[in-house]
């Protein structure tokens, strides 16, 4: 007596893996054996097996927030090595084997809280000239740094010293994704003819931005909207084209009203 029996593989939890069905067919003998197997089923598409694996189940939006604004709470009110994984869990309704399944640990739960929040209260201006682009953005940057949170930045730094992989992942998750946002502002201006093409624009944000972050580290300077238009017209003295006129903002004509 023949008889088909289907074994499933179960999918592992990971996204980006690839869920594998296996068509099998067999002798049944009062028990059912499972022969080589004849044929593999691919249940998602190659493309998946390139994604980047990530811990744990798929995130809820509500349960992800509700951590990221407790772990705001607290860390505007104590250092980071006085946050815990249990005080975020308590503050946003969770349990920690919620957040430990989608974070490692606290410090990257705080570094993504932290660049969700600096994300939405710095501006990303275009008003049409990259000089005053950098102006206007530098200035936020600089009042974000002022306030409660601003310091965090600096403990960040501080945890990756001794924490190699957190630094690399500060660099990874906050620090190149703040400035792939600030470069583009700097390649409109090269677009435009408003500055020098042959300066490196990397070298660019590092005069703009370096001084800032050197301040929020040393305390030697203050952080306000008149030193940051002074520190970028002083960078960009340098960097201009010569002859370079911004054009005139040309007025739209309203039309005359059509006559009965």
């Amino acid at each position: 007596m023949r008889a088909t029996c289907i074994a499933f593989r179960r999918p592992r939890s990971s996204p980006g893996l690839r869920d594998i069905l296996i068509a099998t067919a067999g002798h049944f003998h009062g028990d059912c054996e499972i022969a080589k197997p004849r044929k593999v089923v691919e249940l998602c598409p190659p493309a998946c097996a390139e994604e980047p694996k990530c811990r744990g189940r798929k995130r809820s939006a509500e349960a992800e927030a509700a951590i990221l604004k407790a772990t705001l709470y607290l860390l505007e009110r104590q250092p980071l090595r006085k946050v815990t994984a249990d005080a975020i869990a308590r503050r946003a309704g969770v349990s920690k084997a919620t957040i430990y399944k989608w974070w490692p640990n606290k410090s990257l739960v705080a570094l993504d809280a932290y660049q969700a929040s600096m994300t939405e209260q710095v501006a990303m201006p275009d008003t049409g000239s990259a000089e005053q682009d950098f102006i206007e953005q530098l200035k936020s940057v600089a009042a974000f740094y002022a306030g409660s949170l601003g310091r965090l930045v600096c403990q960040f730094l501080a945890e990756g010293q001794s924490d190699p992989e957190f630094l690399k992942l500060f660099r990874e998750r906050f620090l190149y994704a703040r400035r792939d946002t600030a470069r583009v502002m700097w390649l409109r201006g090269v677009d435009r003819g408003e500055v020098r093409k042959e300066i490196d624009g990397e070298i660019v944000l590092d005069l703009i931005y370096g001084p800032i972050i050197f301040r929020l580290l040393a305390g030697h300077g203050p952080l306000s909207a008149s030193e940051s238009q002074a520190l970028v017209e002083a960078v960009f003295s340098g960097l201009k084209r010569p002859g370079y006129r911004r054009p005139a903002k040309t007025k739209r004509k309203t039309p005359a009203p059509k006559r009965p």
